[in-house]
């Protein structure tokens, strides 16, 4: 058996031995705390964060000061929903609203990601309303749904870029135009579509993203919160406290070397998106036809156009993908999120989009930047081979008994 063959790139990413050799020298010997501001250890520290700050800002369109460093994703979504929801409602006379059960109304979708979905689930136990929308075409919500759910006390928007199993891409350019006439706030959680699609949050009126260095060949750990400072200004309470550091929405010595990391894969993702773009959906492309000439009775969950290029989730008429799995451990793929794939039940995300059935067939291969096209020929010869296997066994008569 070969070297397992890694196809679970929306899990997470192999990091870029570029981005590993920019963090090396900030472990031992450029060691100083960024927030040290009278010796030149911490300037030192302090001026590689800050060009870490203005690479991941040039990957998305953004200012550098807009840029708040995380733990990763899951911290910034929290930052976004709780600390907006929090700001709305500062001082006695907005506890009393949420007191009341009129904290405000959200409005987010029934495909998130559980670092939206339960937050949203803590701010209704809390005196808020949030309306969960059901996509409309495979898995992608649209502006006219978005306008459908809309309150005079609606301040906020979350919706994801791209989903994390099924690849679709929400238009965030049109939701984001919308919330901006109706001066309600747009997050959405970028996780997914950073470094694989063009962001720029300044066309698409987004003034919240999240985002995870580890889904773009950076390093766990780390991500950033966008928080857009003019035109409007949002303003967010802090959720956690101790120190002023990052304009004191996440307090915490700022772990240098995992942001040098993370810009150094933002600036290596600025720099080779398109071509990154068209290879990987080269890719796909090749995955999904190889099977589906090989076996047959194969189709894709999510939009078919609007999609991101390395993702392919697949439902294998006849069989159940825990099965295909277990039978193929030389290659890495996935039957749903991995925040969620401890759950013996189909993921949340395809039932709401496909049959039970077809989400219990179904497979998301993720292609990413150290893939070739001889990985994809090996997957798609190995995944042919348990298919047919698998749908031999569920299609043989059962056995005779004989009568004693």
């Amino acid at each position: 058996m070969r070297v397992p063959i890694y196809l679970d790139n929306n899990a997470t990413t192999r990091m870029d031995p570029r981005a590993v050799a920019s963090m090396l020298p900030y472990f031992a010997d450029h060691y100083g705390n960024a927030a040290s501001k009278t010796h030149p250890f911490g300037w030192e520290a302090d001026k590689a964060v800050q060009t870490a700050r203005r690479q991941l800002a040039e990957l998305i369109g953004a200012r550098p000061p807009e840029i708040v460093f995380t733990s990763g994703a899951t911290e910034a979504n929290n930052m976004a929903i709780l600390g907006s929801a929090a700001a709305r409602n500062a001082g006695a006379a907005g506890a009393e609203k949420v007191a009341a059960g009129r904290g405000g109304h959200i409005v987010t979708s029934r495909i998130e990601h559980k670092a939206v979905i339960d937050p949203c689930e803590i701010l209704e136990k809390r005196g808020y309303e949030v309306t969960y929308l059901t996509p409309a075409d495979a898995g992608v919500c649209t502006a006219e749904q978005v306008a459908a759910a809309l309150r005079p006390d609606t301040f906020l928007i979350s919706l994801m870029t791209a989903n994390n199993e099924i690849g679709s891409v929400t238009p965030i350019r049109e939701i984001g135009a919308l919330a901006h006439d109706r001066g309600i706030l747009f997050h959405t959680d970028c996780a997914q579509g950073v470094g694989k699609i063009p962001i720029d949050v300044e066309q698409s009126h987004v003034d919240l993203l999240a985002l995870s260095g580890h889904k773009f060949y950076g390093p766990k750990g780390v991500g950033a919160l966008y928080v857009r400072s003019r035109k409007p200004r949002v303003k967010l309470a802090p959720i956690i406290f101790g120190g002023g550091q990052e304009q004191g929405l996440r307090p915490g010595t700022l772990n240098v070397p995992l942001i040098v990391g993370l810009g150094a894969a933002a600036q290596l993702c600025n720099d080779e998106l398109d071509e990154e773009m068209t290879r990987l959906g080269a890719m796909a492309e090749r995955l999904y036809s190889g099977l589906q000439g090989a076996v047959g009775g194969v189709s894709i969950n999510g939009h078919r156009q609007q999609r991101l290029p390395g993702t392919m989730n697949l439902a294998f008429e006849g069989i159940e993908s825990d099965a295909l799995l277990l039978a193929l451990p030389d290659v890495a793929a996935s039957s749903g999120s991995a925040c969620t794939t401890g759950s013996v039940e189909p993921s949340y995300v395809l039932r709401a989009v496909a049959s039970d059935a077809q989400a219990r067939s179904s497979v998301r291969f993720s292609v990413g930047r150290f893939n070739s096209d001889s990985d994809i020929d090996y997957a798609v010869l190995r995944v042919a081979q348990i298919v047919r296997e698998l749908r031999q066994k569920t299609r043989r008569p059962a056995p005779v008994q004989r009568l004693s």
